[in-house]
């Protein structure tokens, strides 16, 4: 186990991604990113093909760029809201307290547009502020022991999310490198089952104007122990681009 402790832990994380100063001088981060995999098609969702994204890096707020079709935005709004609007901006879709309507058994076949808003939308927000997410007031840390064999060498910590942020599971285990760079996280996406528990691989990092993110994430079912199944690919992530969106003067 680490000696530094969850703070010291923690400092050195934010410092290999860039650095708090450098996250507090961005308002928000505009990506292109393109997404498929299993859970795509058990939900009858269509592929994300290079689709323009915003993620707000003071609250969970995230948008959707000519989506659910050319010109149209969806947006979410915490775990309070989802909407679409359409070319002129006028809202054509709502849903308040989106979580609650993945409670349907008809979720389990089947996402509408506003379904995937919220899920995609809040997955990929954690997944790009992450780890300057836990700069946030309100989050637990625990120290966990390192995995044996191959990643031995690898950092376990143990993170309590606040119920502010919508995230997969209130608990979550983020495993960091030598480097102190994000390789893994693992955690039960609810919204999916309470059974979907997966580990989420990290890799091929670059910097994207001071922030070092990967972009290549790969999630694959956690069903017993520690090891993740090699099939099927819950969820294919690639990232194209990154850029901050500095805060205005």
């Amino acid at each position: 186990m680490s000696t530094l402790g969850p703070s010291g832990l923690l400092r050195d994380v934010i410092d290999a991604h860039g650095g708090e100063a450098v996250w507090n001088s961005i308002d928000a981060l505009d990506a292109v990113i393109s997404a498929s995999g299993f859970l795509f098609t058990a939900k009858r969702r269509p592929v994300l093909d290079h689709v323009r994204m915003r993620a707000c890096v003071r609250e969970p707020r995230f948008t959707f760029l000519d989506f659910p079709r050319e010109g149209f935005t969806g947006e979410l709004m915490g775990n309070e809201e989802v909407s679409i609007m359409d070319p002129e901006g006028k809202v054509v879709a709502r849903r308040e307290n989106p979580r609650a309507s993945f409670r349907r058994i008809s979720r389990q076949f089947v996402w509408d547009d506003l379904d995937f808003i919220y899920f995609g939308g809040y997955a990929t927000w954690n997944y790009l502020t992450a780890p300057f997410l836990f700069l946030r007031k309100g989050f637990e840390f625990e120290m966990l022991e390192p995995l044996k064999g191959e990643h031995a060498s690898w950092s376990r910590l143990k993170v309590k999310f606040p119920q502010d942020i919508p995230t997969h599971s209130e608990t979550q285990v983020f495993f960091f490198d030598e480097h102190r760079l994000l390789r893994r996280i693992d955690y039960t996406a609810r919204v999916v089952g309470p059974w979907a528990h997966a580990a989420q691989l990290c890799d091929d990092y670059h910097d994207f104007g001071g922030i070092m993110a990967p972009v290549r994430r790969r999630v694959y079912p956690l069903i017993i122990g520690t090891r993740p199944l090699p099939w099927p690919t819950l969820v294919r992530l690639d990232i194209h681009d990154i850029r901050p969106v500095l805060k205005q003067p």
